[in-house]
């Protein structure tokens, strides 16, 4: 703890401090709850969103196989050209939100391609959409933990340090001005005492 001046000034820095952490305090305690939730909500939400992507990446397998035809060239129809991606304010923090992926328009021979191309090209644009939708729910996290870390720290420096630190700067001072005024009373009535006795002394004679 930094030594402080014991001074009606210093009082009132201090006391000012107070009110301003006791005040930033409860909004950051509820950022901090919020985040909690949200964290909470979408490792749920990513959760079933990878349970959704096991499932679709078994159903692949046929496709996979399909590709290895060197007749057959849809790789550049099953990756993403585009993805479309907006933000959302969650308790302060922008978060990506996925909105679509988007896929070069298919413009192939239709009697020369197979008569499945078409199912299966859609099957793994959905498969490829998931992988980048889920990918995008990780950075999600991520940069809300970061984020509760950081609202975190901060809740503990108010409540463990800045606080208490002020209350007990308050009290010292305090103490100590409230001893100076004591001493200061003291003073005056020994001196008025004093003058009283040079003032009889002098009636006296």
């Amino acid at each position: 703890m930094a030594k402080i001046k014991l001074t009606k000034s210093e009082l009132k820095k201090q006391r000012d401090n107070l009110a301003q952490f006791s005040h930033y305090l409860p909004t950051l305690q509820l950022k901090k709850q919020q985040l909690q939730i949200k964290i909470f909500e979408i490792r749920k939400a990513l959760k079933e969103k990878q349970t959704d992507l096991d499932s679709a990446k078994a159903s692949l397998d046929q496709w996979v196989g399909l590709l290895a035809d060197p007749g057959v060239d849809i790789e550049k129809w099953t990756a993403p050209a585009n993805v479309s991606i907006s933000t959302h304010n969650i308790a302060g923090v922008d978060i990506p939100i996925f909105e679509k992926a988007e896929f070069e328009k298919k413009d192939y021979d239709l009697y020369l391609m197979p008569f499945w191309v078409d199912v299966g090209i859609e099957t793994i644009q959905k498969f490829s959409s998931s992988l980048v939708e889920t990918e995008i729910i990780k950075k999600q996290i991520a940069i809300l933990q970061k984020e509760l870390m950081t609202t975190t720290q901060r809740v503990n420096l108010f409540e463990k340090v800045k606080i208490p630190e002020c209350i007990e700067n308050i009290r010292k001072i305090r103490i100590y001005l409230g001893d100076q005024q004591a001493s200061a009373v003291g003073v005056s009535k020994v001196a008025k005492k004093k003058i009283e006795q040079a003032v009889l002394a002098e009636m006296s004679r």
